[in-house]
Parts: C-alpha cells; sequence; structure tokens
C-alpha cells in the first residue's frame, strides 16, 4: 500500500515537471485532433451512395448504403491494374534510387572540414526544398519540350531532338531524377543530425587505432545513425502506393498517361472533378489500409530483426 501511494506521489511530482512539455505539445496535438482524426467520421460514405449535401446518417431512410459497392467497381475497372502498377513502380523507383542519397550526402558533406563550403554546400543542397512544385513542374516541363534544354543538347552532339514529355517511356525517370533533386538536400537533414551528436572521442580513437577516414565512416559514423536510418526505412516502405501526385498531376498529360497516371491523379480526375465522392473515398480507403498493413509488417520486421522500431 505504502509503495503504490509513493509510486502515484512520484507520477504526479513528475508530471508537474514536464508541464511545461506537455503544453508545448498541446497545439500541435490539437492540430492533429482536428484535422486529422475528426474528420475520419467522413470514411463512412465510402459505403454509401453519396451526394453533396446529403446527411452522413439519417433515420428517414434518405442515406442510400451501397455496402463494397465502390471497392468492388475500383477492383474490377478498366484502370486498376495500370493505377496500381504506376503507382507502385513509381513509389519504388523513389524507395531504390532515391531512398540511400540523402545517407550518402549526409556521409560526404559530413567529412567536408572546410567550414564555408560545407555551409554553402549544404544551403545549396536544401534550396529545391523551397522551391514551389508549380515552378519546379514548369522547369521540368520547360527542359524536356521538343525545344528545351535536353533537346538541343540532342542536337549538339549529333542526335535527333525528342519531345520528352509525350513519350510514355520516359516519365518514370524524369520524375525519379527530379523528385530527388528536390528532396535529397532536405531529407539529409535527419541523418546530419544524427551524426552532430556522435562523441568526438570515438573519432579520436579510431585515429589512434590508425583508422583511416573511410574506416571511421563505416565502423563509427554508420553504426551510429542507424537508428535513423531504420526509422526513415520504416515510413519509406508505409509509404510505397503513396507517389508525389501533386507533382505528377504538373508534369503529366494525356500521352503519358500509359505510365504517370496513378491513384492519385485518378482520384483527382474522378473523385474531385467528376464529383463521385464516395468512389474516391472507397479508393483512398483502401490504399490507406494497405500503407497501413506495409508500415505494420515493415516496423514488425525490424523490430524483430534490428530491435528499432517506431512502437
Amino acid at each position: 500500500m505504502k509503495a503504490s501511494i509513493q509510486r502515484k506521489q512520484l507520477l504526479k511530482h513528475r508530471s508537474y515537471e514536464n508541464v511545461q512539455l506537455y503544453l508545448i505539445m498541446l497545439p500541435v496535438l490539437l492540430h492533429i485532433l482536428i484535422f486529422s482524426y475528426i474528420p475520419m467520421y467522413g470514411i463512412i460514405i465510402a459505403f454509401q451512395d453519396y451526394f453533396p449535401g446529403a446527411s452522413f446518417f439519417a433515420l428517414d431512410g434518405s442515406v442510400r448504403w451501397v455496402g463494397l459497392k465502390h471497392f468492388i467497381d475500383f477492383f474490377q475497372g478498366p484502370y486498376f491494374g495500370r493505377l496500381m502498377r504506376n503507382t507502385f513502380l513509381l513509389s519504388l523507383y523513389m524507395f531504390v534510387f532515391g531512398f540511400w542519397v540523402p545517407i550518402l550526402f549526409a556521409l560526404l558533406l559530413n567529412e567536408l572540414k572546410n567550414g564555408w563550403f560545407k555551409k554553402y554546400v549544404q544551403t545549396a543542397s536544401y534550396l529545391p526544398h523551397f522551391i514551389s512544385s508549380v515552378v519546379v513542374a514548369g522547369m521540368v516541363l520547360s527542359f524536356i519540350n521538343i525545344d528545351g534544354l535536353v533537346s538541343e543538347a540532342i542536337k549538339l552532339f549529333g542526335g535527333k531532338p525528342i519531345a520528352l514529355n509525350t513519350e510514355p517511356g520516359y516519365f518514370p525517370a524524369i520524375y525519379t531524377i527530379t523528385s530527388i533533386w528536390k528532396s535529397f538536400g532536405w531529407s539529409s537533414i535527419l541523418y546530419l543530425a544524427a551524426m552532430s551528436s556522435i562523441d568526438p572521442h570515438l573519432y579520436e580513437a579510431a585515429k589512434m587505432d590508425g583508422a583511416n577516414r573511410w574506416k571511421q565512416m563505416l565502423h563509427i559514423t554508420l553504426p551510429s545513425i542507424r537508428p535513423t536510418i531504420f526509422i526513415l526505412l520504416i515510413f519509406a516502405i508505409g509509404g510505397l502506393l503513396s507517389a508525389n501526385s501533386e507533382f505528377i498531376l504538373l508534369i503529366y498529360n494525356p500521352m503519358v498517361l500509359e505510365t504517370a497516371d496513378v491513384i492519385g491523379t485518378y482520384l483527382y480526375r474522378d473523385g474531385l472533378l467528376g464529383g463521385n465522392f464516395s468512389a474516391g473515398t472507397a479508393v483512398g480507403l483502401f490504399i490507406a489500409v494497405i500503407n497501413f498493413t506495409l508500415l505494420y509488417t515493415a516496423n514488425t520486421l525490424s523490430r524483430k530483426y534490428s530491435d528499432y522500431a517506431l512502437w
């Protein structure tokens, strides 16, 4: 009994000590609650034949429940295979070719000893992140059209100019390269922050043992940032069906739909522009379930084999 009272008093004391931290977290928690959790009741329209202005719940029979109709229509639709393939492939390309770029960049940047040059490179790598996606899309489209920079370079070397913006086969490469260029610098911040917390004495001890900079990177830096790598890897796996639809909408056109049309662009066209809100909600719910399943599986495997996990 006495031990229980002492435990309660200790928990109460710690709560008072951390009240400032709770107050700092409060605005973020309220934002998540208001804009992420409360609107989740709208998921119910995925099982209805909903139209704008109708009630989500009603006892007068005005709500038309259709069960899994919208899910079945999507699965049996003519675009299901193409949408799933393109969404998965574009996300996979970003995962395979883009995940390791921030890690490599952070490792190389950490090895720079010239202070001003290191800051310059770091700042320059961050800048693309702050450029509007609309501006980036405009730049890309101007580079890859028939009169663009890429075609001019091809002509300079004696080749025939190509309108890359109308060739479906080139779209995945254009999307992947542009997305990596825009995000790798900003994505490296977490790795650089993890490297800054490494004890300098570890490097000094390694130097005394004769380890060169490559071995120091391999045996000290990489193991020290391993938790960060695994956590971001889990998030990346959980987003394998979440291609950057906003950017794709800005750079695709009807001639490249074969390789550019993803679930997000389909939802925009059919769900928002077409007014099929119930069908769009059903597709979004399906993708959310798949992404959560991937996230849960990746987290479970990571916890089992590496001891690093989100929960």
